[in-house]
This record gives structure tokens, C-alpha cells and sequence, in this order.
């Protein structure tokens, strides 16, 4: 899995987070499954080819999660707070998105993360 610098911009300024990029359908199904967890600033960031409806759980994930759905443009579309750790519930990304980055719970209100909000990656960019 590739690494990359994710930076993102809120009303507070901009942070920096170390990413791993999930692309491939393998590295997307293990996501952060098996993991007991994650640094304040490290996240994981799920690239899709195009817009779509996005799917994601927390089946087999030990730690929970803030996901941020993320428009083509970089633009922050929806937040799920707290995903709870081994659940199966679906949380869905509302409108297609195009990638989805999971943070550590309480990321999102540490930064002040809110929807419109911005990110900016080389992966989401580079991605067709």
C-alpha cells in the first residue's frame, strides 16, 4: 500500500495527515480490519475510479473511526463520526463520492471537519 501526505483545510487551517492509500479492490476490503490503532494524524484514504455510491462497515475494525465521503473536487460531502468498532451496520456516503478517508474517532471534531470543508490529496488527483 502507498503512502502520501493528505492535507486538509478547515475554517482552523490546514493539517496534515499521513495517509495510506487503498485503491485496489484487495487493499479496500482489508481497509483497517485487524488494527488496534491509529495515530491522532494517520488515516486511510479509499479511492474509487469514479463517483459512486460508497458503502463502507466496520466488520473486523478494533478502533473507532470518523469517515469523511469526499467529492471529486476535494470537497468534504459528509461526515460519519464514531463509527462504532466491529459493527456491520452500512454507512452510506449520501451522494456519490469519490474517495472516503477514515481518521481516528474525534478527529473530525478535533479539526473542526465539517461538510464543505476541504481535502486535498495526490491519490484523489492522480485517480481517473
Amino acid at each position: 500500500m502507498r503512502h502520501e501526505t493528505t492535507v486538509i483545510t478547515t475554517a482552523s487551517g490546514k493539517t496534515n495527515i499521513s495517509t495510506e492509500v487503498a485503491v485496489s479492490s484487495t487493499e479496500q476490503e482489508q481497509g483497517l480490519m485487524f488494527r488496534t490503532s491509529i495515530g491522532d494524524n494517520d488515516g486511510m484514504l479509499f479511492v474509487y475510479a469514479k463517483p459512486q455510491a460508497i458503502q463502507m462497515w466496520m466488520r473486523n475494525t478494533y478502533i473507532p473511526l470518523d469517515m469523511v465521503f469526499i467529492q471529486p473536487d476535494g470537497t468534504v460531502s459528509r461526515i460519519e463520526t464514531g463509527a462504532e468498532p466491529l459493527s456491520e451496520r452500512i454507512i452510506p456516503s449520501g451522494p456519490a463520492a469519490k474517495a472516503v478517508l477514515e481518521l481516528k474517532a474525534g478527529t473530525a471534531l478535533r479539526l473542526g471537519l465539517k461538510p464543505g470543508d476541504h481535502i486535498e490529496s495526490p491519490a484523489i488527483n492522480a485517480a481517473p
